[in-house]
C-alpha cells in the first residue's frame, strides 16, 4: 500500500457504476510514469491509502470480474 504523496501522478477515473458521481465509490487509474501499473483508492478518502497493481494483476482482476468470479 502507498500513500498519495509516494506515487507519481495518477489519471484517476471514478467507476461508471457509482450512483452519486463518486463520493462513495472506488477510483482507479494508470500511473503516469509509463510503468503500466494501476492505482486504486476509495474516492471518499482521496488522501488515504492507495493500492498499486501491476498491469498483469489488474488484467487478471478484470478477467475475473467479466467471468463473474466475484459475484457473491
Amino acid at each position: 500500500m502507498s500513500s498519495p504523496s509516494q506515487l507519481p501522478e495518477v489519471a484517476w477515473h471514478i467507476s461508471s457504476f457509482s450512483p452519486d458521481g463518486g463520493p462513495s465509490c472506488v477510483e482507479a487509474g494508470p500511473l503516469l510514469d509509463g510503468s503500466g501499473r494501476i492505482a486504486v483508492r476509495h474516492s471518499r478518502h482521496a488522501n488515504g491509502p492507495v493500492i498499486v497493481y501491476t498491469r498483469a494483476e489488474w488484467d487478471a482482476f478484470l478477467a475475473g470480474v467479466r467471468a463473474a468470479e466475484f459475484d457473491f
